[in-house]
């Protein structure tokens, strides 16, 4: 059993940790088995985010302390919080994975930046591609008229040296006979 001074301090670590987050999965985990859970934890700390398992009314106090207006009582099962200070997506994305293997995980909700979202939004959100795959589809589709314009210019320059190569052949070949 926590003593008051332990739940406090707690409360105070998550409060902080969710103001800086940029996204936080609340999931439910009732039934998952411990190798699964020490598989997430390690997979989440390996994205540098944090897993926590703690009790609704410690929740609802931290979440108040962050400034964010939510009613925890709403959440069901044991609740775990997942907090990110880097990524919005992938906290969402390695829950969901895990989730789609085993019934005992679901995401009920969660926080992108200081906006309450359900559990439905939490899924859409994990299917979003990530930063670095959005950012290299930008530069594609930036890049890929240039490298057409370059192509069309090369083809031109192309076709007129083929076209004097076969002239000098020709002309070659008439001084030959």
């Amino acid at each position: 059993m926590l003593s008051k001074d332990q739940k406090k301090q707690i409360v105070k670590d998550l409060a902080e940790k969710i103001k800086s987050s940029k996204s936080v999965v609340f999931s439910d985990f009732k039934g998952l088995q411990v190798k699964d859970l020490t598989g997430l934890r390690k997979e989440l700390r390996e994205s540098q985010a944090d897993f926590k398992v703690i009790k609704k009314t410690l929740l609802g106090i931290a979440l108040k302390e962050a400034g964010i207006k939510m009613d925890t009582k709403k959440l069901e099962g044991q609740i775990a919080v997942t907090v990110s200070e880097n990524n919005e997506v992938t906290p969402a994305k390695i829950i969901a994975k895990l989730a789609k293997g085993n019934e005992n995980l679901k995401i009920i909700g969660g926080l992108l930046g200081e906006k309450e979202m359900n559990s439905e939004e939490m899924n859409a959100l994990a299917k979003l591609p990530s930063k670095e795959e959005l950012l290299a589809r930008l530069v594609g589709s930036l890049k890929s008229p240039i490298f057409g314009l370059a192509n069309v210019l090369v083809g031109n320059l192309r076709g007129l040296v083929q076209v004097l190569k076969a002239r000098c052949e020709s002309v070659a070949n008439e001084k030959a006979n």
